[in-house]
């Protein structure tokens, strides 16, 4: 029968990959207290680095329906558990990892999909989230602008031809116009 303290800890891992967008699972043999702190702070306030026995935290990964992270659970393990933007914790990892070459990204889960290292590094090359939705913002805004354009030239345009052909007739001597009312009678 399982410990009580041990149960315990499975439960709040748990519950932390359940509630996390993403989880990072990193190497951290030879780096001090004080660079663990650093690395917590690089992180941002949206991610939780966690030091974690590996056979606990690989049954909380399974009961939370994480299966793809078994193979990375040797060696001494951290696990960064992201409820914000996974790309401001991705890239506080690989910037720290750059200036410590201790830290080793191992990979991790984003939206219950496992990603690898590369995969890791690759999201932190993204923009953050902001940025991309002001620019996907802008974007709307420009194609908007352009579709009024086009709406606004569509009737000037008609009306253009219309006086052209209009002033085409009239040069041609006013043959197919019809007669005003008054010079009839």
């Amino acid at each position: 029968m399982a410990r009580p303290d041990k149960a315990a800890a499975v439960a709040e891992l748990t519950d932390q990959f359940r509630s996390s967008n993403a989880a990072v699972l990193t190497e951290y043999r030879g780096l001090t207290v004080a660079q663990l702190k650093e690395l917590r702070r690089s992180l941002g306030e949206n991610a939780q680095y966690a030091v974690v026995k590996n056979t606990l935290t690989k049954i909380a990964a399974n009961e939370a329906g994480i299966d793809a992270l078994d193979d990375l659970f040797s060696g001494p393990t951290a696990v960064a558990f992201v409820t914000g933007d996974p790309v401001e914790s991705a890239k506080g990892l690989r910037d720290f990892a750059k200036d410590n070459p201790n830290l080793i990204i191992k990979g991790g889960v984003l939206d219950g999909k496992a990603l690898s290292a590369d995969e890791i590094k690759k999201l932190a090359d993204l923009e953050s989230r902001e940025v991309l939705l002001s620019k996907l913002a802008g974007a709307f805004k420009g194609k908007q602008t352009q579709a009024a354009q086009v709406f606004q030239a569509l009737p000037s345009k008609f009306v253009r031809t219309a006086e052209a052909l209009r002033a085409k007739k009239e040069e041609q001597g006013g043959a197919g116009t019809p007669a005003p009312a008054e010079a009839a009678e």
